[in-house]
């Protein structure tokens, strides 16, 4: 009996189907095996995980398999039964099995470092080759794994050849075109009727993250590229939002300039202390590494050196989980708005900054980075809010002694530092300074001799790390600008991001010192603290009057007893014993934090007036920067804002 018209001409897209199908069931598999520490197996539970991820792999096939769709769609019926033709059908197929293969690594590579299917990180990184692929090169033996998937598509290619050819094709145009149009009808609703977020609402994050599928997850994290808070997320009337963040930032030091809006004129009643600043912000530098921090087996022992003549605070939090994340709070100290970083984003010129408060006073700002800088847009950024940028380009390669894809090693950086400092001395100017550093990043190598530390192992840069700032350290005590300097040493971010909870709260706890003998007081701040505090207490510290559009307060003004968090999409200020958790579609939930270790945060009763007051720091954030109210200067910046097309 002759097969149908149809199934013959299609045979290479049920055979894609089935291929793809389980390609996506094992990886899922896989990845599940991974994690099951951190999520026991149970059988409702991996049901549940695996009949959404079906669903949304189904999904995913509808986009992979447009290249093969349009081919058997359009390629005309004698073509399938030449050799040219047959030979064009088969390429495609092999060349969508390579992918389909390599995609599965790289998810598994991806999990390692994130314990997430792709994500909107997963879309930046399209934007720095450069960077990744150099990542990828120096972290994983990239010759053998794609010689390995080479091997592997051979092999399934012929294994399943008479499942793929095209039998006697006797279709019509028209009946050819219904199977595409179906194919695309089904495409589209997919994307207008299913949500990224439709898998989550499981009891566990890792479940929701398994559910979901790697290719689809990247298309939706690429159409939401920016998330507009009113659209997207609940809101209250702009002026009790405006009313809630005044009352957050009433403290004693502090007089608003207007009947509404955040500006105020801070007053300190300490004299102002004209003293060197360098900030160091360093790569995935989690409180837990640190013997300080409770660690048994400390990774900074000469951090920990420093600690009894610190100023130490004990319960700070990062704003986020990336870079830019870090760097924005530090500089603008605003919490952590839905979307790109404002690091990343248009308009983000001549903002109220760090640095704009220290040039008004006097000082000389600067970014110094080791790596290159046009990463995540980070020179133009610092560059065009007050900050003068040094990068890797102004390091000589022949004073350079390690170094990675993401830049030189930590000690080579603090060389550049050093050279910049002297000459800030040297023209009898103060000096404030940004460091940022990337040795503790993957790959996880550093400069041989260092330490009896291996290579490519993420406690040993952590150790190399510390290493470097020790060495910055005692070198810098022999230069004559130390006595008048303050050396605070933070994070960006943790080295983790991924819990059981959507937003784990103990993957945010990030340590600081302030060092400064003779100048800052040691001892220890235990109040709830974020990472956009940072930069007014700092301020404090020096007895600065400067007119403030801070979103951040002097803690030892008065201890704000919060701390705000976010992902992507997620939005969450922390209190004492609460979490409240904003997400798309307008959902906000209280949840119990898991502070110490990674557990559940169930769902407990919620408060409505925590409630409103996290709506209200995100959404007067977020209009802030769209209509221009975080710039330095703000009316001739809401005025630009509003002509812009």
């Amino acid at each position: 009996m002759n097969e149908p018209a149809l199934s013959a001409r299609w045979r290479p897209l049920a055979w894609l189907a089935v291929v793809f199908m389980g390609v996506a069931t094992l990886t899922r598999l896989v990845l599940r095996v991974d994690i099951a520490g951190s999520l026991p197996f149970s059988p409702a539970g991996d049901l549940r995980i695996f009949a959404i991820g079906a669903g949304y792999d189904l999904l995913a096939l509808l986009y992979f398999a447009v290249p093969l769709v349009l081919m058997l769609w359009l390629l005309p019926k004698r073509w399938t039964t030449r050799p040219a033709g047959r030979a064009l059908i088969a390429t495609t197929c092999f060349v969508l099995l390579a992918a389909l293969l390599f995609i599965a690594v790289a998810e598994w590579t991806f999990w390692q470092e994130f314990q997430s299917r792709f994500n909107f990180i997963a879309v930046d990184y399209l934007v720095y080759t450069t960077e990744v692929l150099g990542n990828i090169r120096q972290s994983y033996p990239v010759g053998a794994i794609l010689t390995g998937i080479a091997a592997m598509s051979v092999l399934v290619f012929a294994a399943t050849a008479r499942w793929r050819r095209i039998g006697v094709d006797e279709s019509t145009f028209l009946q050819r075109s219904t199977v595409a149009l179906a194919w695309g009808l089904a495409a589209t609703l997919g994307t207008l009727l299913v949500s990224a977020e439709a898998k989550d609402g499981g009891a566990n994050a890792y479940a929701d993250e398994l559910a979901g599928d790697g290719i689809y997850q990247f298309f939706a994290a690429y159409r939401q590229a920016s998330l507009d808070y009113d659209r997207f997320y609940r809101t209250v009337p702009d002026a009790e939002a405006d009313a809630r963040v005044r009352r957050a930032l009433t403290t004693p030091d502090a007089t608003f300039l207007g009947p509404t809006g955040i500006a105020r004129s801070i007053h300190n009643a300490a004299p102002e202390r004209r003293l060197n600043v360098v900030l160091i912000s360093v790569e995935s530098f989690s409180a837990d590494y640190s013997g300080t921090y409770g660690q048994k087996f400390s990774l900074t022992p000469q951090l920990d050196a420093i600690t009894s003549q610190s100023l130490l605070f004990t319960r700070l939090y990062a704003t986020g989980t990336r870079t830019v994340r870090g760097l924005e709070a530090l500089s603008l100290s605003v919490p952590p708005t839905p979307g790109e970083s404002i690091v990343k984003r248009p308009h983000n010129e001549n903002l109220f900054s760090l640095a704009s408060v220290f040039n008004a006073h006097g000082y000389h700002s600067e970014f110094l980075y080791g790596g290159y800088g046009a990463f995540d847009n980070m020179n133009y950024f610092f560059g065009h809010n007050g900050y003068e940028v040094h990068d890797r380009t102004e390091i000589p390669d022949n004073a350079v002694h390690h170094e990675t894809v993401w830049g030189v090693a930590d000690e080579d950086l603090y060389t550049l530092a050093i050279k910049r400092f002297d000459a800030d001395y040297a023209a009898h100017r103060p000096f404030f300074a940004h460091v940022m550093t990337t040795s503790n990043h993957r790959p996880y190598t550093f400069p041989a001799g260092r330490g009896p530390w291996k290579q490519h192992d993420r406690a040993s840069a952590v150790r190399y790390t510390d290493w470097a700032i020790g060495d910055f350290l005692r070198r810098a005590r022999s230069k004559p600008w130390f006595a008048d300097t303050v050396f605070v040493i933070t994070a960006d971010h943790c080295a983790s991001s991924a819990g059981k909870a959507a937003l784990p709260v103990f993957r945010y706890h990030i340590p600081m010192w302030i060092y400064a003998p003779g100048r800052i007081a040691p001892g220890r701040f235990d109040g709830l603290t974020s990472q956009i505090d940072i930069a007014p207490t700092l301020l404090g510290l020096l007895g600065f009057d400067y007119q403030s559009r801070f979103v951040g307060v002097d803690v030892f003004q008065q201890a704000p007893d919060r701390a705000l968090i976010g992902t992507y999409e997620l939005l969450g200020l922390l209190k004492r014993d609460r979490l409240v958790q904003l997400s798309p579609h307008r959902r906000a939930v209280t949840l119990a934090p898991a502070m110490d270790d990674d557990r559940l945060q169930p769902v407990v009763a919620d408060n409505p007036d925590t409630t409103f007051e996290a709506i209200s720091y995100y959404q007067t954030a977020a209009h802030d920067f769209e209509h221009g109210a975080m710039a330095l200067h703000p009316r001739a910046a809401a005025a630009t804002a509003r002509s812009v097309p």
